[in-house]
């Protein structure tokens, strides 16, 4: 189903736009493992965020181990935590089910709900679309590739296409399917010059000039695709970053994305007018210092907002890099940060989460600890935080 608001919706990885934004009231600024959590319920393996809509949240899941494993999607009612079905979509082989990073699992894709719909992602063991009672409309297992620590990207939504990375061992590509289908439409060669072409990056749907591009970063470069047909059609080089987790974030005319391991670069890019290779022509600004290897970033009017992977939080003049504040939160961070109310929620590793007040000046307005191992990133609705947590989902707040 389409979205209906902002306040009651959050479709994908990164909410409505993908970019970490409500515009959801009543979200809440303090709580803990035990004390203004509506409910929690025990949850399958996986790192996928959930995703809400419809006064429903879904989410993917894995159960059972080695060469038993039942890769399964979920929906429960937002109210109350009730599980509404859990269906089995996949049951890889031994073969298909690799050894995995230890911040990994194997169901870290984020679903997609749009137009009564859910896609759900599981890399190289496969893609398929489902009704919203559960039925297995489509799947797609042809799409395969070489995984190094297993799948990590979320799918994009893009003109029908469903569009993600194959970024693999080795000869990395882009791939997309026909959403109505799940036909494969297009393949498109990475043709980096990385050592090491193992990515983990979700797409960024971006419109420039009135167009659809699927911004990509992976490694050695981040690029822009035309979703219809995969055509490259700009591209920024960083050199030997790979690994590449952050999902882009694009405004005041600017893509920001990171280049990730071993040093990450963070670059400001002007997408207007970007034709072939820009790396020495469209790139504003960088930075290095902060600069996330997993967490997506966030923009929050003219700041831009991004925490490390050991814990620094910094806000920077988006347009320019000019930096407001850089501060350590404690401990380490994955989770994407998300904006709601006038305030930065930072989510670690340990299940705390530290909110900010957003703006120039550095102000800690609370710490909130559910005292579980935390990867994946939250979503957000009017009144309520939605937290996955090692072996549960918490519904914080009314």
């Amino acid at each position: 189903m389409p979205c209906r608001t902002a306040e009651t919706e959050w479709p994908q990885f990164r909410g409505p736009t993908g970019q970490g934004l409500s515009q959801a009231a009543g979200v809440p600024l303090r709580w803990s493992a035990d004390t203004n959590v509506a409910w929690k319920v025990k949850m399958g393996s996986g790192w996928s965020s959930p995703v809400l809509s419809g006064g429903r949240l879904y989410l993917t899941a894995a159960t059972g181990a080695d060469g038993a494993v039942s890769l399964r999607a979920l929906c429960l009612d937002a109210a109350d935590g009730r599980t509404i079905w859990d269906a089995e979509v996949f049951k890889p082989d031994a073969q298909s089910v690799r050894a995995i990073h230890r911040k990994n699992s194997l169901a870290s894709g984020t679903p997609i709900v749009a137009e009564g719909r859910l896609y759900v992602h599981f890399g190289h063991m496969g893609t398929a679309a489902l009704d919203l009672n559960g039925k297995v409309i489509w799947k797609q297992e042809s799409v395969k590739y070489p995984p190094v620590h297993g799948n990590g990207g979320s799918p994009a939504l893009a003109d029908g296409m469903l569009v993600f990375s194959c970024d693999g061992a080795d000869d990395p590509f882009v791939a997309g399917l026909d959403a109505a289908s799940g036909a494969v439409r297009w393949k498109t060669l990475r043709k980096t010059t990385a050592k090491k072409p193992f990515s983990f990056c979700t797409p960024l749907v971006v419109s420039v000039g009135g167009v659809s591009q699927v911004v990509l970063p992976g490694s050695g470069f981040v690029a822009a695709y035309d979703p219809r047909t995969g055509a490259e059609k700009w591209r920024v080089g960083y050199g030997e970053g790979y690994s590449v987790v952050p999902r882009p974030v694009f405004a005041h005319g600017l893509l920001f994305v990171s280049s990730s391991f071993d040093k990450p670069v963070l670059k400001a890019i002007r997408p207007a007018g970007a034709a072939g290779d820009v790396t020495e022509s469209h790139v504003a600004w960088t930075a290095i210092k902060g600069v996330p290897h997993t967490g997506s970033m966030l923009v929050v009017g003219d700041e831009l907002y991004f925490v490390s992977d050991g814990g620094i939080a910094t806000c920077a003049d988006a347009r320019t890099g000019t930096v407001h504040w850089s501060e350590r939160l404690g401990g380490d961070n994955s989770a994407s940060p998300f904006h709601a109310e006038g305030r930065v929620y930072f989510l670690n590793e340990t299940g705390t989460t530290t909110v900010v007040k957003a703006g120039k000046k550095f102000e800690v307005l609370a710490k909130n600890d559910v005292g579980e191992r935390t990867l994946a990133s939250c979503a957000v609705a009017d009144g309520a935080i939605f937290l996955r947590s090692e072996g549960h989902l918490w519904k914080i707040g009314k």
